[in-house]
């Protein structure tokens, strides 16, 4: 595991793009890219949450405080779609298909308005930018993947330490929802996912307050890489199939308690699946 940038206060949504990583700084309000090739902020107006590039290649966020999925001018997020009058919540992490049809958190309370909790739900944003309701009842949803050729989705659960799965259907609905994993009982009870990434063998899961970063499939655990003291918060892979993991480092103070008060520092890491503890 090595340094592959620093700088963020919270790196979110980090996405593997033409040779460059892209990832949103939701509590420093910047847009970080390599594309340019140095690790490059860029401030922006309206902070980005998840990422996602369509299949024309152009970059989309979940605009965290805004109802409105954004695309990146190069400058600003214009709107892509307007969810005003469908979100209840901050926006979180995203997903699409080979389609351009994207799915997004709508994480349903502000934690950090002091809002009380209550069920967050996915949205679906078809590509020709109308949105629906696609799931509800959802414990703080956070990580995204499509699996199985995009006829599954499934999301982290933050709250209730497991991921979902749900069967998409053809008209993008989603329905037999299921348990994927049991990310309490396979990494540990302080364990908490966050982002996740799917890969032919599984799907990759930052479990934040576990600190680890964790291989799982159809409820098993098949490796896992620790992470000491720091925080895993989201991930994705690379072309050459490495992982890229943005850790946050709270100088040993709670996770909780470090983000209330902005003394919050993350960087990215660069895991080489070898590197990982094989369980089975």
């Amino acid at each position: 595991m090595r340094t592959y940038a620093t700088g963020m206060t919270w790196g979110e949504g980090p996405r593997w793009h033409d040779g460059a990583l892209w990832l949103s700084d939701t509590q420093g309000g910047r847009l970080w890219s390599d594309r340019s090739g140095s690790w490059t902020a860029t401030d922006v107006e309206s902070v980005p949450n998840g990422l996602w590039f369509l299949p024309d290649g152009r970059l989309v966020a979940a605009m965290m405080h805004e109802k409105r999925i954004g695309v990146w001018t190069g400058e600003r997020f214009a709107t892509h779609a307007d969810l005003d009058g469908l979100a209840t919540g901050p926006l979180g992490d995203l997903v699409g298909d080979r389609h351009g049809n994207l799915y997004v958190d709508d994480v349903g309370f502000a934690a950090h308005a002091g809002e009380p909790p209550r069920p967050g739900r996915l949205l679906r944003i078809a590509a020709d930018g109308s949105a629906d309701v696609a799931a509800e009842g959802i414990e703080f949803p956070n990580g995204l993947a499509l699996i199985d050729d995009g006829r599954t989705l499934v999301v982290a659960e933050t709250t209730a330490q497991r991921l979902t799965a749900f069967t998409v259907g053809a008209d993008g609905r989603l329905g037999d929802r299921r348990e994927y994993a049991d990310i309490a009982a396979l990494v540990g009870a302080p364990a908490r996912p966050d982002g996740i990434w799917a890969t032919p063998d599984g799907i990759w899961v930052a479990t934040t307050s576990g600190h680890a970063v964790a291989l799982v499939r159809d409820g098993r655990l098949l490796a896992r890489v620790d992470t000491g003291q720091g925080f895993p918060i989201a991930c994705c892979a690379d072309g050459a199939g490495r992982l890229l993991v943005t850790v946050a480092d709270t100088g040993g103070r709670p996770l909780g308690e470090a983000l209330a008060d902005r003394r919050v520092s993350t960087s990215v890491v660069l895991i080489d699946p070898s590197e990982a503890q094989r369980t089975t």
